[in-house]
């Protein structure tokens, strides 16, 4: 549900974590001019940095399937502990980079009172056979903005999208469907997920708009992997009020300009 704010309405903007190692300074240069005239909110993937942690975060048993067909990595307590590593490693270079270009910055965990999640789902196919597994994960059920006490121009959050369920308990969450309910709680208009690929493919041609309903019906029959759940965020987005989310590896204010990337409406 999105919430009634006195405060300035932000960006939210996803950072991939396949494509932050690859954003050149001119990026950051344009974030910060956008930053200077809107609060910015940014979530942030962590993929490639937990892979360069440890050799056991790139193996296939890392990643679980459910019996629905949704992939997820397998999540334990010690997992868990390596996205922080990993995501407080991150957060010092984003901090450091919005800084050094006159935006202050402070890093939020979402475990922190900020996204609460639902139980997770327990079958998982493993070796052909579905099993039940412990695996920390769930699915978003809430976010309380009040955590993000100073949404003002000049400042940006930088979120991990981790969560607390209802028994307490730390999990993990999806950093692009995080940034979906992140924006329809602080009332954002605009979602912009960051990737590495420049626009949605269709049949191989880019496309460069498309409602919500054909983005649906392109996710539930050709998406796959990481652009499947950037349709369904985007589409979580658009229900809680998000007027446009914008997918693309272009600099903000060209993604929001639409001179670039794939922009997404409710109609």
């Amino acid at each position: 549900m999105r919430e009634t704010t006195t405060q300035p309405t932000p960006t939210v903007v996803k950072l991939g974590g396949s494509c932050l190692d690859d954003l050149a300074g001119t990026w950051w240069d344009d974030l910060a001019e956008h930053g200077r005239g809107r609060p910015l909110v940014l979530v942030h993937g962590w993929s490639k940095p937990l892979k360069r942690l440890s050799a056991r975060h790139r193996e296939p048993s890392a990643i679980l399937r459910d019996r629905y067909g949704n992939q997820s990595r397998w999540t334990t307590p010690e997992v868990i502990e390596d996205i922080k590593t990993v995501s407080a490693e991150l957060g010092e270079s984003v901090l450091t980079r919005l800084e050094r270009r006159g935006i202050t910055a402070e890093r939020l965990l979402g475990s922190d009172g900020l996204v609460s999640a639902g139980e997770g789902e327990r079958w998982w196919w493993r070796d052909k056979q579905l099993v039940e597994l412990e695996n920390l994960v769930g699915p978003i059920t809430g976010v309380d903005p009040a955590s993000l006490k100073n949404l003002q121009p000049g400042h940006a959050y930088l979120v991990t999208p981790l969560a607390r369920n209802a028994a307490g308990q730390e999990v993990n969450t999806d950093a692009d469907r995080a940034a979906a309910a992140v924006a329809g709680a602080t009332g954002a208009t605009d979602l912009v997920l960051v990737t590495d690929v420049e626009h949605l493919l269709i049949d191989g041609e880019p496309v460069r708009w498309i409602t919500a309903r054909a983005a649906a019906e392109f996710r539930d029959k050709g998406a796959t992997g990481g652009m499947r759940k950037k349709l369904r965020a985007a589409g979580e987005a658009l229900d809680q009020g998000v007027e446009r989310v914008v997918i693309g590896s272009a600099p903000v204010t060209d993604l929001l300009a639409a001179r670039t990337g794939t922009v997404i409406t409710r109609t």
